[in-house]
């Protein structure tokens, strides 16, 4: 019998975000695909290819905050590598496209869920001693 836990307030938190996170992806494809069945792609841009990318990635992401809202575990692990992708994306912003405000943003708000999926009080509750 699959028993879950509830999980601490510093999972549930870190799920709210992840799965703002993830519905922002949802939304991003859903308007790309509006704007690629109404025609605004460009000669070479795979605007279809793109959305799909997004909703695949994003309900991934919508999937796994929701995981960790409800206290299920599985959802910590895709949320961690979520947030390490966005590190990544942060820098670039920040250092490629001189976008210091919008890429320190995503920074702050990826070590936040970082630091609260990685609370001692989380990490009893994933290895089952809480």
């Amino acid at each position: 019998m699959l028993v879950i836990s509830r999980p601490p307030s510093s999972v549930r938190g870190a799920g709210v975000i992840v799965a703002v996170q993830g519905a922002t992806g949802v939304v991003i494809a859903a308007v790309l695909l509006i704007r690629a069945i109404g025609g605004a792609g460009q000669r070479g841009n795979n605007v279809f290819g793109t959305s799909a990318w997004f909703a695949l990635a994003g309900g991934a992401v919508l999937a796994a905050g929701w995981a960790l809202v409800v206290g299920r575990r599985w959802g910590r692990g895709l949320a961690v590598f979520a947030e390490l992708l966005l590190l990544g994306v942060a820098y670039y912003l920040t250092t490629g496209s001189h976008r210091v405000l919008i890429g320190v943003s995503v920074a702050a708000l990826s070590v936040t869920v970082l630091a609260l999926l990685f609370s001692p009080a989380a990490l009893r509750w994933v290895s089952g001693r809480s």
